[in-house]
């Protein structure tokens, strides 16, 4: 196994058990550019639930609308549901 394999497994070993933490936050991944973050989270998505919403502040510059006249949890989720046009599972 390569360094690179066994970084990608520790790395979704912790992705893993954030999914399982009870009252977990939601997941925001830092790190530097071009290192596999998006493929990654991708790839944990796809095993791990039954549904994805990745949200891009760079690529689509209108999110930030979102968050800026309510920040109750329960309206972004609201518009988030409008903007990806499919209902968001809380669960």
């Amino acid at each position: 196994m390569t360094k690179i394999d066994s970084m990608r497994r520790l790395l979704l070993e912790q992705l893993i058990q954030w999914k399982g933490g009870k009252g977990r936050k939601p997941l925001i991944l830092k790190g530097t550019r071009q290192v596999g973050k998006t493929t990654l989270l991708h790839q944990f998505g796809k095993e791990y639930f039954s549904a994805v919403h990745a949200l891009n502040f760079e690529k689509d510059l209108g999110l930030d609308k979102i968050f800026e006249s309510n920040l109750d949890p329960k309206h972004i989720i609201k518009e988030l549901e409008f903007y990806f046009q499919r209902t968001i599972d809380l669960e």
